[in-house]
């Protein structure tokens, strides 16, 4: 298992670089953040605009030709250049891209605002993002079905308060993981099918200019003009900026989709402590897992989960501030942490993804040690069953409780030892359990198999819908 993400081409030694731009997130998903693809995504906001702009007859043919000549002859270095004097980097952009089309680079922006640009170019890039996602949150859910199909049946032991309880099976706790990563993908769905962007409306969303350029009918058709050549929807009430509630909204799934994996993530960590000893994430062959003690096999691609789950979830945070801080028609105060938030939140999420999906499909299952762990602890829990069917044939509840409670102490103690557990042998032999259940009947209540209820029928339900995504 490649357990590192490094691409080293991308650093820069001698400066600071984000771990985003060459350790976490896949190399599509930082395609969609890079600056180039935002120039470019600029520039093809500006081309559609004059392409509309052209049909109302603003725009001449020959400008029109000149700008989607030059759309993709970009300088980017040239742009940061001139955003040192213009210290505006959507003004430096326009200037450079007016400096390669010299015949149309006079109409460029016109009638619009620095956030019809920049707004509905982070639309599409979170479009794209949100897309990859999807297809990505799909897999991880389908390799989670194919460990629920082949577990469904397998019993282990079921902990709540981290002590051992009653039996549930393997496939029914992959289970739950995915039932919230379902739930997750239904959030994805309905957030991509509300997605909707700011549109073509000026400085303060009513769309002034564009009524005064032509007129509000003509402004409406222009902006759907513009809208349907990008690929995106415009909110209908915008004041400069796109409604941070979309972002809002992508903020908590993208912390929603962290805390499923988080929590699968965590369960693992516990799952392998030598304490349980159940499963085991994959360990390369040349992996260290510690530089002093040479034994360790740490469980480092679920505890980093863990720890780019923690950072989502925090800059999910940002996302909220930026909505309910957004004063009247716009203040500048999100701009520099938009810069940072969309972006690393989405690449966390993408490296977690693919992290927990190399995870399930290459997870060692410890058999035997399952098998060990039901036959400590089962035992004890199972009591309660001997209880009720001892009770139902005639049985004084309150004397055959006391003398569970009794073995129950015996075995424990052997237990602690390090003898396998003696309760089934313990009960059978007791001449007052034996009045009223027989050895075979004894064994019967103590198969696990016998007490996880619809866990299987269950697990496979969800499997049949993970198979229809």
């Amino acid at each position: 298992m490649k357990t590192q993400n490094l691409n080293v081409k991308c650093q820069n030694y001698d400066s600071y670089q984000s771990p985003f731009s060459w350790r976490y997130g896949s190399e599509e998903m930082r395609a969609i953040f890079s600056e180039e693809n935002k120039y470019k995504l600029w520039r093809k906001i500006w081309v559609a605009l004059a392409r509309a702009q052209a049909k109302e007859g603003l725009v001449s043919k020959e400008e029109l030709k000149d700008l989607e000549d030059n759309q993709n002859n970009i300088d980017i270095e040239r742009i940061w250049e001139i955003e040192k004097d213009t210290n505006h980097d959507v003004v430096a952009a326009i200037r450079e891209f007016a400096e390669k089309a010299k015949v149309g680079g006079g109409k460029i922006h016109l009638g619009a605002t620095s956030m019809d640009i920049s707004d509905n170019a982070e639309t599409i890039r979170v479009s794209e993002a949100l897309n990859l996602m999807e297809n990505n949150l799909q897999k991880l859910l389908k390799v989670f079905g194919e460990k629920i199909e082949k577990y469904a049946e397998l019993p282990c032991m079921g902990y709540t308060h981290l002590q051992p309880a009653e039996p549930t099976t393997l496939g029914y706790r992959f289970a739950f993981y995915a039932q919230d990563l379902l739930m997750d993908l239904e959030l994805l769905q309905f957030v991509k099918k509300n997605l909707k962007s700011k549109g073509i409306k000026g400085a303060v969303g009513t769309g002034a200019s564009f009524v005064k350029l032509l007129d509000e009918s003509r402004a409406n058709e222009l902006e759907n003009e513009v809208m349907g050549d990008l690929g995106i929807k415009a909110a209908s009430i915008t004041n400069q900026t796109a409604p941070r509630k979309i972002e809002v909204w992508i903020g908590n799934l993208l912390a929603s989709i962290a805390q499923s994996l988080n929590k699968f993530a965590f369960d693992l960590r516990i799952i392998q402590s030598p304490g349980f000893g159940e499963w085991q994430e994959p360990f390369g062959s040349l992996q260290v897992g510690s530089s002093a003690m040479p034994f360790k096999k740490n469980p480092i691609k679920s505890e980093q989960i863990c720890s780019l789950a923690r950072l989502v979830a925090a800059l999910s945070r940002v996302s909220w501030d930026n909505a309910s801080q957004t004063l009247l028609e716009r203040t500048l105060d999100d701009s520099a942490n938009r810069r940072v938030v969309s972006a690393e939140m989405f690449l966390a999420t993408d490296e977690m993804l693919t992290s927990a999906k190399n995870i399930i499909e290459s997870l060692t299952i410890n058999d035997k040690r399952i098998r060990k762990n039901l036959d400590i602890y089962w035992p004890f829990s199972a009591t309660e069953g001997i209880i009720l069917e001892a009770v139902k044939k005639g049985a004084d509840r309150q004397k055959i409780h006391e003398i569970l409670r009794e073995i129950s102490m015996r075995a424990w103690e052997s237990v602690q030892d390090g003898n396998p557990n003696p309760m089934e042998d313990l009960i059978s032999e007791n001449s007052e359990i034996r009045k009223y259940l027989k050895p075979i009947e004894v064994t019967e209540i103590l198969n696990a198999k016998n007490h996880v209820g619809n866990a299987a029928k269950k697990s496979l339900e969800l499997v049949d819908i993970i198979k229809r995504i």
